[in-house]
């Protein structure tokens, strides 16, 4: 029995090693062989001024004078205008010819040129550009069917994975490097990142290129380093393919991107939020504000929380934006917030995000009575005022903007902790709009006797809204 036992360990041993081998591939040459033909270098050719640089500075009369005039002269080029090249790489995805890169890579060009991996240039177009997700859609005209690769689902991309990055790295020409996902969802600085971080080698000039899975299908498009000395120290960045191809059928169809808009200003849910709001859990999102828009047509309104979006629960602002932005322009979408201690289910008709760009937000309510108000009152840490036509002016708010004026902060409060200055206007307490002081201490109240922990203000500071949750138990002064 004995004997037995061991020999079905060694067994399962030897199924264990050959299972690791197999997860572990000996050579990446046949995937290479096989997806090399699809990756192509671009150079570009800009057209730039010349004699706009610094140029030697020589004190008048000096004998080196002649000298620099001499030699610019016999130079011959004066302030003609010179061609600048660029070096990147891209990908072809469809036969008939049209190929995705990076737009950082072919921004401004005069003169795009292809140079495919079995040898032949073609000269390229641009059909479109996404500067947000850094993408750009290249066609050339050929008159024989291209070797293409096609785009991968990178969600089911996992942190360990194997993938292989291709491309021109210091335009050395067409190069292979290969590693593994080190992490997922990365975010750099734009709204829409998605980025898939890998260790692969990834280099200037690879910008444009295709992070392939071990089935050759595209995960990501190259996009940046993180790199002190530019050369890859091991931390690439790849746009997921889910993102670029939600782009790239828009740039396809339109030759622009078409993204949904649901105009409204939003926060990440943080605990202590959630606590004063009523909330069971931290997330959704919460609305600041809401301009003229589809957000404000449906009813919608500043300190509501998103917590379903289309059927898709929301769980932050970074998954709502993104599940927004690839969302039909004009499609009508249930939105269910939470508002008043329960949910209610909007019903919103999206617009385009490239059209609303730069909406001016609602107007404030008007002007109240003021007569009975005190100057200043010290609460929460917070000394406030009522807005007067003086401190509206002051602080460069419109002259409708009603709320209460912060104009100093106990350094050793809540509210100094929490980020709030001398300058911002509380807008709103307890999600009620504040015209006084009494509303703000009546808010402060109504918190205490509810038994939380905290008042939910909305605070604006340069025009720009944020909610902000005060704990109650400092005594007010």
């Amino acid at each position: 029995m004995r004997i037995f036992v061991l020999g079905a360990l060694t067994t399962l041993l030897v199924v264990a090693q050959a299972t690791f081998a197999n997860a572990r591939p000996d050579s990446f040459a046949d995937l290479a062989e096989k997806i090399s033909p699809s990756v192509v270098n671009i150079t570009t050719s800009t057209v730039v001024a010349t004699g706009t640089g610094p140029s030697p500075v020589v004190p008048e009369g000096s004998p080196f004078e002649d000298f620099f005039r001499e030699f610019r002269d016999r130079s011959g080029n004066g302030d003609r205008p010179r061609r600048s090249s660029a070096l990147g790489s891209g990908f072809v995805i469809s036969e008939d010819g049209y190929i995705v890169t990076n737009n950082h890579v072919i921004e401004s060009a005069d003169e795009i040129i292809i140079e495919f991996f079995e040898g032949g240039e073609l000269e390229a177009t641009v059909i479109g550009t996404d500067p947000k997700t850094d993408i750009a859609l290249l066609k050339v005209e050929t008159d024989v069917p291209l070797p293409f690769v096609s785009f991968g689902d990178s969600d089911t991309a996992r942190v360990g994975d194997w993938v292989m990055a291709m491309g021109n790295p210091l335009g050395q020409g067409f190069s292979v490097s290969a590693g593994i996902v080190s992490a997922r969802n990365r975010a750099l600085s734009g709204t829409y990142d998605d980025y898939i971080q890998t260790d692969a080698a990834i280099n200037r000039g690879n910008s444009g290129g295709p992070l392939f899975n071990m089935d050759g299908m595209v995960v990501g498009v190259n996009t940046a380093i993180l790199s002190p000395n530019g050369g890859s120290i091991g931390i690439g960045f790849s746009m997921a393919s889910n993102v670029v191809t939600q782009v790239v059928d828009q740039l396809q169809e339109f030759g622009e991107t078409r993204r949904g808009w649901l105009g409204v200003r939003i926060q990440d849910v943080t605990d202590d939020v959630a606590e004063a709001m009523g909330l069971d859990v931290a997330s959704g999102a919460l609305v600041t504000d809401v301009p003229e828009g589809p957000a404000a047509d449906s009813g919608m309104q500043a300190g509501d929380v998103i917590l379903s979006f289309d059927g898709t629960e929301v769980d932050d602002t970074r998954g709502l934006v993104r599940t927004v932005g690839n969302t039909a322009v004009g499609k009508e979408v249930r939105v269910v917030v939470f508002r008043d201690g329960g949910t209610q289910t909007l019903s919103i008709t999206l617009g385009r995000r490239e059209e609303a760009e730069g909406v001016v937000p609602v107007a404030q309510p008007g002007d109240q009575d003021e007569a009975d108000e005190p100057a200043e009152k010290l609460i929460l840490g917070l000394t406030v005022s009522p807005l007067t036509d003086e401190l509206r002016e002051q602080l460069e708010v419109e002259a409708s903007a009603q709320g209460l004026a912060v104009t100093d902060v106990d350094p050793l409060s809540d509210a100094h902790e929490k980020g709030l200055r001398a300058g911002d206007v509380i807008v709103e307490a307890g999600q009620e709009v504040l015209t006084s002081i009494s509303e703000f201490e009546d808010s402060i109240a109504t918190a205490e006797e509810a038994g939380r922990k905290s008042v939910l203000l909305l605070v604006r500071r340069a025009g720009e809204p944020r909610f902000v949750a005060l704990s109650v138990e400092e005594a007010a002064e």
